[in-house]
């Protein structure tokens, strides 16, 4: 990529963040929520933008709020093609397409299933090194659905105890789980809880 075309995506990104921020009036677009342009892409001879843009607030960025928003970007794009022009000092500015940027929809899509499955091998006895940063409230979710895993394999061994395949362990209760850190806590060696 060249450097010319690199500092002309930047300096569009900001403009037209500046821009939306401050010039569009559309209701569909303030309903949304918090909206930023994540990433400009013009083309080769600069005649066309893509302009992605993500989508924070009810619904994240899959809502209907978020199409809307899109839509509503679309409307002022032949508005806000001649200021940004403008602004930027383009003798031709270019062709705005406003995209919906689905990529932290994925991200956090791809995070909860490295969760799960993190907090899936937790409950069968697998000691792993989680390779995923985790934020806390994700740290929390992850370690009460391990201790719903471990409830339902202490009633699984229950109901197979009860049939007469194996013995029942002497305690089925999951973990408690420090609000500190939000890392489960292991019971204590007696049972007594």
């Amino acid at each position: 990529m060249s450097q010319r075309k690199a500092k002309v995506e930047h300096a569009l990104r900001d403009v037209l963040s500046d821009l939306v921020r401050r010039e569009v009036r559309d209701p569909r677009v303030a309903r949304a929520g918090l909206i930023s342009i994540t990433r400009v892409e013009l083309n080769v001879d600069f005649s066309v933008a893509n302009v992605y843009i993500s989508v924070v607030g009810p619904g994240g960025g899959s809502s209907p709020q978020a199409e809307a928003a899109v839509a509503a970007l679309v409307g002022a794009s032949r508005f806000l093609r001649g200021p940004a022009g403008r602004k930027l000092n383009l003798a031709h500015p270019p062709e705005l397409r406003f995209l919906l940027d689905e990529s932290a929809v994925m991200q956090e899509r791809i995070r909860s299933v490295l969760l799960e499955d993190e907090a899936k091998a937790r409950a069968a006895g697998r000691e792993i090194e989680s390779s995923v940063p985790v934020r806390p409230a994700a740290r929390r979710a992850a370690a009460a659905a391990a201790a719903a895993a471990k409830a339902e394999a202490g009633e699984a061994a229950l109901a197979a105890s009860a049939a007469g395949s194996e013995p029942a362990p002497a305690s089925f209760a999951p973990a408690p789980v420090d609000a500190a850190d939000a890392e489960p806590v292991p019971a204590a060696p007696g049972g007594d809880e």
